[in-house]
C-alpha cells in the first residue's frame, strides 16, 4: 500500500477524457500533453455544485440561531467568500497534475496521509449523504403532489433515481462531470433566480427583539463555513487536468466568483424564507412561500441541486480510495462510495430524524475539516504551491516519506488543531468542555487557524519551495 505507486486505469482507455466516455486516469499524474481546458471552466464547476437546497437550509438556520435578516445575511457572504481561499488551493492541481488528497502526502507524510484521507473520505461521503437525503424527499414530495404517497414505496423509488443520477454521471467522471455541472448550472440558476425573487420581497428585515450572543453567532458561522471547508480536498481534482501555464488569479477568481455567487444567493433565499415561515422542515416551509404553478419546479430545482453538488463529492471521493489504497480503477473504486451513500441514505430516510441528524452533522463537520484543511493550506504556502510531483507517488522511495512514513509536523499539527475544536465545539452530538467558560460561543472554526500556526512554527525550517 505504501510502496512505489502504480495507479490503476481503465484498460483501453489511459489519457482518455471525453463527455459520456469512462475516464481512464485516476490519481495518476495527468501527462502536459492530455491537459486541456482553461479557468473559466471552474467558474461553471462552482457555481453549479454550489446551486444546492442545502445552503437554503444554512441560511435558515442562521435565523434560527436568533439571528436578524441582516446579521444573517452577513454571515451568508461571509461564507461565500471562502470559495476564493477553495478556488486558490486549485493551484496545486495545476502543478502537479494529481488529486488533492495525493498532494496532502507532502503534508502528513505517506503513512500519516492514510488516517487524515479516511476522515476526509468519511466526512465526505457524509455530505454526499445529506444531499441525497434532500434531493430524494423533494423528489417524493413531487411524486405526493402526482397523488401517489403513503408507505415506503413512493420514498424509496425516490432514493433510487435521486443516487442513479448522481452515480452516472460520477462514473464518467471528470469531463462528464464538468458537462453537467455547466449545463445543469444554466437551468438551475434561472429556477433559483425565480426562487429568490419570489421569497425575497416578504422577508421580515426587522431586528429580533433579544440579541443572538455568542452562541447564535458563533453557531451560525459553523453552519455556514461547513459548506466550503469540506471542499478542501476536493480542488485540485478538478484542475488536474489544466495547462501547467493556468496562473493563480485566474483560478482564484474563476472558481471563487462560481461558488460566491450561487452560495450567497442560495443562503439569502433560506434567510429570507426563515423569517416568515417555520423552516424545520426547509423544503416544506419554502414552497408554502411559492405559487402553487412554481411549487412543482421547485421540488425539481430541490432534486437538481442535490445531484449537481453530489456529483462532485462522489467523484472525488473515488480519487480517495485509491489515495487509501484500493487497488482498483476510479470508476471501480466509485461502487464502494456509491454503496456506502445508498446505506446512509437509507438509515437517514427510514431510521432517523432528518433534520436533527443534518444540523448535527454541519456542526461536527468543521472538527475534521477546519484542521485538516488549516496543514494542507500552511504547507501549501510554505512550499508556494512547489512540489516534487514523482515523490507523491513514489512512496518509500520519495522525498515524502519522511520518518517511517510519517510527517512529525503536520501531524502534531492536524491533532493541535482537531483537539481545539473539539473542546470548543457545540452540537447536539458534542459539547466541547471550554463551550460554557466562552459563554456558549463554538470556536470550532478556529480549529483551522491553530492547526496552520502549529505547522508552520514545526515546519518552517524544513519545508520550503522547491529549488527552481
Amino acid at each position: 500500500m505504501f510502496g512505489h505507486e502504480t495507479a490503476p486505469a481503465t484498460a483501453g482507455t489511459a489519457g482518455r477524457d471525453e463527455v459520456f466516455q469512462v475516464e481512464g486516469h485516476g490519481i495518476d499524474p495527468i501527462p502536459d500533453s492530455e491537459r486541456h481546458g482553461g479557468a473559466k471552466d471552474l467558474f461553471w464547476l462552482w457555481f453549479g455544485s454550489n446551486l444546492t437546497f442545502t445552503y437554503v437550509i444554512n441560511g435558515a438556520l442562521a435565523v434560527s440561531f436568533g439571528l436578524s435578516f441582516w446579521q444573517a445575511t452577513g454571515v451568508v457572504v461571509l461564507g461565500g467568500l471562502s470559495s476564493f481561499v477553495i478556488s486558490a488551493a486549485g493551484l496545486s492541481g495545476v502543478r502537479t497534475g494529481t488529486a488533492t488528497l495525493v498532494i496532502s502526502r507532502a503534508a502528513f507524510g505517506v503513512r500519516g496521509n492514510w488516517p487524515a484521507g479516511l476522515l476526509n473520505w468519511v466526512v465526505s461521503i457524509g455530505y454526499t449523504i445529506v444531499n441525497t437525503v434532500v434531493g430524494t424527499l423533494a423528489l417524493e414530495a413531487f411524486l405526493a403532489d402526482l397523488g401517489w404517497s403513503g408507505g415506503p414505496l413512493p420514498r424509496a423509488l425516490a432514493l433510487a433515481v435521486t443516487l442513479a443520477l448522481t452515480f452516472a454521471v460520477a462514473l464518467w467522471g471528470h469531463a462528464t462531470v464538468q458537462w453537467a455541472e455547466r449545463w445543469m448550472a444554466y437551468l438551475l440558476a434561472a429556477g433559483f433566480a425565480a426562487l429568490l425573487a419570489f421569497v425575497l420581497p416578504g422577508a421580515d428585515t426587522a431586528a429580533p427583539a433579544a440579541a443572538p450572543g455568542a452562541s447564535g453567532w458563533s453557531l451560525a458561522l459553523v453552519v455556514m463555513l461547513a459548506g466550503p471547508f469540506s471542499y478542501v480536498p476536493m480542488p485540485a481534482d478538478y484542475t488536474r487536468y489544466l495547462p501547467r501555464t493556468t496562473s493563480l488569479k485566474a483560478l482564484t477568481w474563476s472558481g471563487g466568483l462560481g461558488g460566491l455567487v450561487s452560495s450567497v444567493a442560495l443562503g439569502i433565499a433560506g434567510v429570507a424564507a426563515a423569517t416568515q415561515a417555520d423552516m424545520t422542515d426547509a423544503v416544506a416551509g419554502t414552497e408554502g412561500l411559492l405559487p402553487g404553478w412554481f411549487q412543482p419546479l421547485f421540488l425539481a430545482l430541490v432534486l437538481g441541486g442535490s445531484v449537481t453538488n453530489s456529483i462532485i463529492t462522489l467523484y472525488s471521493s473515488s480519487l480517495n480510495l485509491q489515495v487509501l489504497g484500493i487497488p482498483w480503477s476510479r470508476a471501480r473504486a466509485i461502487v464502494i462510495s456509491a454503496a456506502v451513500t445508498a446505506a446512509g441514505s437509507l438509515g437517514a430516510l427510514f431510521l432517523t430524524d432528518f433534520t436533527t441528524s443534518l444540523l448535527s452533522f454541519l456542526s461536527l463537520l468543521i472538527v475534521v475539516f477546519a484542521p485538516w484543511g488549516g496543514v494542507f493550506l500552511a504547507d501549501m504556502v510554505l512550499r508556494r504551491c512547489t512540489y516534487d510531483s514523482a515523490a507523491l507517488h513514489a512512496g518509500e522511495h520519495g522525498a515524502y516519506w519522511y520518518r517511517a512514513g510519517w510527517h512529525p509536523a503536520g501531524l502534531a499539527a492536524l491533532l493541535a488543531g482537531m483537539l481545539f475544536a473539539a473542546l470548543t465545539c457545540d452540537s447536539a452530538l458534542w459539547t466541547g468542555p471550554l463551550v460554557a467558560p466562552l459563554g456558549g460561543a463554538d470556536l470550532s472554526l478556529l480549529g483551522a487557524v491553530v492547526s496552520a500556526a502549529v505547522h508552520v512554527l514545526l515546519a518552517r525550517r524544513t519545508v520550503r519551495p522547491l529549488a527552481a
